[in-house]
């Protein structure tokens, strides 16, 4: 299917390499204690994918927007990246790729320095990251990085391969079943990323 040595294969960040969830949960917490806000983290924290600025339209004017994010990002450095964890798979997944001489790429809604945070914090090595991408931008960055892949756990992503032409990975490990992503048009549906090796070896053989 391609060169080894010109393999690059992307990956989503919440929900497809790390669970974020308590660490968002408790991010909105402290952000609603600060604020004197009623914010319902938890319910947010289930279904990650959208910006967090599409996420603060529904409780805030959007003036008040940029320096609310700001904050949340502020606060999520330290409390929701210690509440971040590898999903199962991850670390192999990676190692699936760099085993045979490719590239990783993380593409990610998240805030590009928090995304780092978060890699580093669960010991998750990647070649290059992109953050503050959403939808078809993510697209854009897949394209620039010549990816064969997007693994990814919400329609968006399998959106976002679609755009690059790359092939659309979907693992069921966020809020999407493996029924309703392929519904969306995943060219590939993983119950997680244990099965993620094995794919990838069967795909660049054919």
């Amino acid at each position: 299917m391609t060169a080894a040595a010109d393999l690059v294969v992307g990956f989503d960040l919440d929900m497809t390499l790390i669970d974020s969830r308590p660490g968002v949960a408790a991010t909105f917490a402290e952000l609603n204690r600060v604020l004197g806000t009623a914010i319902p983290g938890d319910e947010l924290a289930e279904r990650l994918g959208p910006t967090l600025e599409m996420e603060m339209a529904a409780f805030f004017a959007p003036p008040e927007i940029p320096a609310v994010c700001d904050r949340y990002r502020e606060i999520y450095a330290t409390v929701g990246v210690a509440g971040c964890s590898r999903l199962p798979g991850a670390e192999a997944a990676l190692e699936a790729v760099t085993a045979l001489g490719g590239r990783t790429l993380v593409v990610t809604a998240k805030f590009e320095p928090n995304a780092h945070r978060c890699l580093a914090a669960v010991d998750l090595r990647v070649d290059h990251v992109v953050g503050w991408r959403h939808g078809p931008q993510k697209g854009e960055t897949l394209v620039e990085h010549g990816a064969l892949a997007y693994v990814g756990d919400t329609p968006p992503d399998i959106e976002a391969a679609r755009v690059a032409d790359a092939i659309a990975v979907a693992v069921a490990s966020g809020p999407w079943t493996a029924a309703e992503l392929g519904a969306h048009g995943a060219d590939v549906v993983l119950g997680s990323l244990l099965e993620f090796p094995a794919w990838l070896a069967a795909a660049l053989d054919a």
